[in-house]
């Protein structure tokens, strides 16, 4: 692969991880919402063999393609069938309305550069130069984490987080052990496993898996 083609295909992935993790707090469709994790797990999959047929490892390649299977296909199949039982369509009540919630996406994108920049100036490469993209969907999954209500749109918010991480780490060392990847993986695939049962019992139970309902109902 030319320098030109992997510097390409490389901002090409990270943009569409990058994209994929903002218009989360875009879309109020629960639906949309997993499609758009999808889309990130199957750009962050892109960018890890990408890094893998640049540097010639094909166990990195491997580990791309397990990752695309894992969070572009298996996790947001899971997703959907937990929405499918929820009967719930729509996030409808965010804490912070959309408008501001991409105001907020381009501040966190500063800042994610700004916190970056000593990295990528011990080691500057078109890899740890995309670093400040992993950061920024670090932050906006923490946002979603915050201000959303529905359990589904949470965990969204916390495995963008973990896509974030991953790509952080491929993105600067080169890639991780496939031992760690895979334990990694295991353990999210196991949390949206409880995730899927929970929501299904919170159904029935309470009608609804508004966050705050259930406060209200507690107190």
């Amino acid at each position: 692969m030319s320098d030109a083609m992997y510097v390409l295909l490389l901002d090409l992935a990270c943009g569409t991880f990058l994209l994929a993790g903002v218009l989360v707090l875009w879309r109020r469709d629960l639906s949309a919402i997993v499609a758009l994790f999808a889309l990130q797990g199957l750009a962050l999959a892109v960018l890890v063999v990408v890094l893998g047929l640049h540097q010639g490892e094909m166990e990195l390649v491997a580990v791309g393609v397990g990752v695309g299977a894992l969070r572009a296909g298996l996790l947001p199949s899971l997703m959907r069938r937990a929405l499918a039982a929820s009967g719930e369509a729509r996030e409808t009540r965010p804490l912070v309305n959309v408008a501001t919630s991409l105001l907020v996406a381009a501040v966190l994108a500063m800042l994610a550069y700004a916190v970056s920049q000593p990295l990528i100036a011990l080691s500057p490469s078109p890899a740890t130069q995309a670093v400040p993209v992993a950061l920024t969907v670090l932050l906006v999954g923490f946002f979603v984490l915050v201000t959303r209500r529905r359990a589904l749109s949470q965990v969204v918010g916390f495995l963008l987080i973990d896509n974030a991480v991953t790509a952080t780490a491929f993105l600067t060392t080169s890639g991780v052990p496939l031992v760690v990847e895979l334990g990694v993986s295991l353990d999210v695939l196991l949390a949206v496993l409880v995730l899927q049962v929970l929501t299904t019992r919170m159904r029935a139970a309470f009608g609804g898996t508004d966050l705050d309902e259930l406060r209200e109902l507690h107190d």
